[in-house]
């Protein structure tokens, strides 16, 4: 069974940053690492919008996420202090996945930014899309110094079909020219004009009391 992802990106521009890091290191996080089938759960602030905020976790499987455990802290069932915050915050995208590539590796430790790149592609491109991705874009990015892991989602519940994640040792990993030279081939010019609902957002790691 493949592993799945959840992952929540929002603006917090209407929230002062103290309630809000309290309210998701002690109770939103806690919450989410106690129910069975939560493996990890990281949070990430945008690189260049401090108050873009990004949080990914890693599923025994998706699954996990229709279980009682899950729902008893979900939807209508969140806390009055999470309703609270959330109702002030923009959702930017909401993920629930599977993992399709590679295998079950979950995050790496010690990333220093994460680059999340999420979009749709029309149905008649969608296996060349996926052959590109899985052939040659994620297996290029993957080697660029820096990357410490390039994985791929597929929706199981969202707006966005796919998903993919790079860990990376910091921000500037994907502004290098090792990187762009990965990017730059006929292959992905092809593609690239199918790309659809496209969100890509670059992440620094949060550090509480950073």
């Amino acid at each position: 069974m493949a592993n799945g992802l959840l992952l929540a990106a929002f603006t917090f521009a209407d929230v002062a940053v103290d309630e809000f890091n309290d309210w998701y290191d002690t109770e939103h996080i806690p919450e989410r690492h106690r129910v069975p089938g939560f493996l990890s759960g990281e949070r990430w602030i945008g690189a260049e919008d401090p108050k873009t905020s990004v949080a990914i976790y890693d599923l025994q499987s998706p699954e996990i996420l229709a279980g009682a455990a899950y729902k008893a802290i979900a939807g209508p069932n969140l806390s009055p202090w999470s309703k609270r915050i959330t109702g002030k915050c923009k959702r930017i995208l909401r993920f629930e996945g599977e993992q399709t590539l590679p295998g079950n590796a979950v995050s790496p430790q010690g990333a220093g930014a994460l680059l999340v790149n999420a979009m749709n592609v029309p149905a008649e491109v969608e296996e060349d899309f996926n052959a590109w991705y899985d052939r040659e874009h994620i297996p290029a990015l993957a080697a660029v110094p820096g990357c410490l892991s390039a994985r791929r989602f597929r929706a199981t519940a969202s707006p966005v079909k796919y998903v993919a994640l790079y860990h990376l040792t910091s921000p500037e990993v994907c502004t290098s020219s090792q990187w762009k030279q990965a990017v730059e081939t006929p292959w992905t010019e092809r593609i690239r004009p199918h790309f659809r609902d496209r969100v890509r957002i670059v992440c620094r790691s949060y550090r509480r009391g950073a």
